[in-house]
């Protein structure tokens, strides 16, 4: 009897351009979800750079933001001896911790590139320009702060930021109005 011939079978897993003829061009975004977003700091501040930053968490505390618990209210972030620490954030104990739970407010490392953390020392102390963070979300189950170099907004600033505002919302309504034939 003749043995018979095994012919190779691709399983999926071949790392050659076969595999992934029918994927071109089709990447998956990892998924994003916001814990805590600072709405305030838009209002207050003109947003001159963002960056998006790793945080350094403890267990109870990443357990509590899963839940969706922690406030940037007060929160900014502060460049001391060439890292950045992110202070007056509050995320709440973890309700199923024990002696192990964290202190609320405890000031957190932020995670920047070398070159990131210089160039915004430069920023920060050329001028009025200060660190808020914007958002906190996860993205593939690590927790990231979208963090912001804004200058401060005076009160007239915010008065014709909002002003503006009103404007064009008058603008897109009057605009879906005629569209629709509505007169008014």
């Amino acid at each position: 009897m003749a043995a018979k011939k095994s012919t190779p079978v691709d399983s999926g897993k071949s790392k050659g351009k076969a595999g992934k003829a029918g994927k071109a061009g089709k990447t998956k975004a990892p998924a994003q979800f916001v814990v805590a977003t600072n709405r305030k700091a838009r209002h207050d501040y003109h947003i001159v750079e963002t960056y998006e930053c790793g945080v350094v968490l403890v267990g109870t505390e990443v357990k509590a933001l899963r839940e969706g618990k922690a406030s940037l209210v007060d929160a900014y972030a502060t460049i001391d001896e060439g890292e950045v620490w992110l202070r007056g954030l509050h995320i709440p104990e973890y309700s199923m911790g024990h002696w192990t739970n964290h202190s609320p407010r405890r000031t957190r490392k932020l995670l920047l590139h070398r070159r990131e953390i210089d160039s915004l020392m430069g920023k920060v102390r050329d001028g009025n320009n200060t660190l808020v963070p914007l958002q906190l979300y996860f993205v593939s189950g690590r927790l990231k702060v979208e963090l912001a170099l804004a200058r401060g907004k005076q009160e007239y600033d915010k008065r014709q930021d909002i002003k503006r505002r009103t404007e064009e919302r008058e603008i897109t309504r009057e605009l879906g109005r005629r569209i629709k034939g509505i007169t008014g």
